[in-house]
């Protein structure tokens, strides 16, 4: 038994020392607003992503794509969502690709790499666990045939976390499973399998591949509806909510000015109009919410206690030192449900199974805290995100913030560098977009990233622009039938990051000159041509004015999205899982 153990020491040490090549760990939640995470203003009890981001570097400006799939298209691919073909979401369960233009055909297309293909090549065994959402209606499509060794999670988007059914269901590999079984010694629960299959899947590679580094991505479907989750973790916060939201947004924004994530001088924004007092609730509405409130933070609790699960694990590997860990969010707070949500809560047995069930608009607002607006929207409340990396023997503690912005785009070449990979011009015969983010290395000793150029996103006709302290930012700016000049906003971030004072009309030269830059990028990404928008009147698949023809290569090296030629049930050639 003593030589057993040696052993397996002796598999983990030679990963250990490999330090020029860290482990990675990509970690994603799912719908969770910028303020909910205690080391970000909440009052939710996350005690180990806290001390996990408190001994990193934590970026007080990062940006995600607003939603869920555009943002985990960029974010295994460093390319921006139209160039991968899910310029606005994947096809739902059942359905094939969608209609009109190949940047918005659904899935991901053969013209982009994900990481794990990336990283294959330069060695990492690649692992992962949780919400895939980038394509499901062929086999092609899945995690095994874009890169990834092992798998286990839910294909599509939104899934239920005690009773999974399929379409909506657990998969293992290629091999969907109708009753996937519980992993601990309770019920079966999503986040809790995502982070045993991930832990099994390390310990399985430290065995059978021992001196190789893994990539492991793990990406959990809570706080997504439907809200679900265990009475105990629940009952912990039953009656915190009872003061309501607006107290709420009121509390998490001066602890935020506390721990110096966002100035002293800002304004709280507004609260979104319609969003009804909370005293003008009867006390049965009024139970009822702080109920959903409960359930939405016993999920997040949820995802912090396995967090904790993964770090002990980790350490009695003796791995945690040379890995490195980074965690986001997909999306800002999600408003869907109307303004005081939808569903069954009351019930346990009936809300556990149900399959949409939400906390509303309301209490969206005070997950967003200090922002404005939600998921789907290119304003902060729906972009920005906690974003954190840690990697003990890579990254000292920063006592500061990291202030300079960045974003999805910048993933990619951060993993890139630190494992030594290669990124490919071609793969599998196909031409790949060159990518437009640019490593994070700099940030490890709080250095500045020296980026060159601006940042942007474009998703359901929401817009934004970000240069420097500039953003210009528009709800409808990016409409099919072409862009909208007057809907965009533009705000001085230094002084007014809470989009509180929109300064369009002082600085028309401003705007000018962003809204031509985003123009130029629209066409280069593939945002142009659009599906036919749903107004009446709205000009089919039309481009905006002086964009290029339909059929016309973007310039500037932009990609032209293909459609992908593909037979149901095809496995192109190198694709097969190993």
């Amino acid at each position: 038994m003593r030589t057993v153990v040696c052993l397996w020491l002796l598999w983990w040490g030679a990963i250990l020392h490999a330090a020029e090549r860290p482990n990675i760990i990509l970690v994603m939640v799912d719908d969770m607003g910028f303020s909910d995470l205690g080391a970000w203003g909440g009052e939710i009890q996350t005690p180990n992503i806290d001390a996990l981001a408190a001994d990193g570097v934590r970026f007080s400006q990062f940006y995600n794509s607003g939603r869920c799939c555009p943002t985990r298209a960029t974010l295994m691919t460093g390319l921006h969502p139209h160039q991968t073909g899910i310029g606005h979401m994947t096809s739902a369960p059942g359905r094939g690709p969608k209609p009109g233009p190949a940047c918005y055909q659904g899935f991901l297309n053969d013209q982009c790499v994900t990481i794990a293909e990336v990283l294959r090549p330069a060695g990492y065994r690649t692992l992962m666990a949780g919400k895939w959402h980038l394509g499901m209606h062929d086999e092609t499509l899945w995690p095994r045939q874009r890169g990834y060794d092992r798998f286990f999670g839910s294909l599509p988007g939104a899934t239920r976390f005690f009773f999974p059914e399929h379409p909506r269901g657990m998969t293992l590999g290629n091999t969907p499973i109708d009753v996937p079984e519980s992993t601990t010694e309770e019920a079966f629960y999503t986040t809790d399998a995502f982070t045993d299959y991930a832990m099994q899947f390390v310990d399985d590679h430290g065995r059978e591949h021992s001196g190789d580094p893994f990539f492991l991505y793990l990406a959990f479907t809570a706080p997504h509806w439907p809200l679900q989750a265990f009475e105990d973790d629940i009952a912990r916060y039953r009656g915190r909510y009872r003061a309501g939201w607006q107290a709420l947004r009121k509390q998490r924004f001066e602890r935020q000015k506390e721990l110096g994530l966002i100035k002293a001088e800002w304004e709280l924004s507004p609260p979104t109009p319609n969003i009804p007092k909370w005293n003008s609730l009867t006390r049965q509405q009024q139970d009822e919410m702080d109920l959903k409130m409960a359930i939405y933070a016993a999920m997040v609790d949820r995802v912090d206690q396995n967090m904790g699960r993964l770090v002990e694990f980790l350490k009695s590997r003796h791995l945690f030192d040379n890995t490195l860990i980074m965690f986001l969010s997909d999306n800002g707070a999600c408003a869907e449900g109307g303004l005081l949500g939808r569903g069954e809560f009351q019930n346990v047995e009936r809300r556990n199974l149900a399959s949409a069930n939400s906390y509303g608009e309301a209490w969206a607002n005070a997950s967003a805290t200090p922002f404005r607006l939600y998921k789907h929207y290119a304003h902060e409340g729906g972009t920005a995100t906690p974003f954190f990396m840690h990697w003990p023997a890579g990254i000292s503690p920063q006592a500061d913030w990291y202030r300079e912005p960045a974003q999805l785009i910048d993933v990619m070449p951060t993993l890139i560098d630190v494992a030594g990979a290669s990124y490919p011009e071609r793969f599998r015969s196909h031409e790949i977009p060159p990518l437009d983010g640019i490593s994070l290395r700099p940030a490890f000793t709080s250095k500045s990233l020296q980026r060159s150029g601006p940042l942007f996103i474009e998703h359901e006709n929401n817009a934004f622009v970000r240069e420097g302290d500039w953003k210009l930012v528009g709800r409808g700016v990016a409409a099919a039938r072409g862009v909208v000049a007057d809907k965009w906003e533009l705000y001085d971030m230094r002084a007014d990051r809470t989009e509180t004072h929109d300064l369009s009309g002082q600085h028309p030269d401003v705007v000018q000159r962003l809204a031509a830059a985003w123009h130029a990028w629209s066409l280069r990404a593939g945002v142009y041509p659009k599906p036919a928008g749903k107004k009446k009147g709205a000009a089919k698949n039309a481009a905006p004015k002086n964009a290029a023809p339909k059929n016309a290569a973007p310039k500037n090296g932009g990609p032209q999205c293909k459609p992908a030629v593909r037979k149901q049930g095809s496995r192109p050639t190198g694709r097969q899982p190993q």
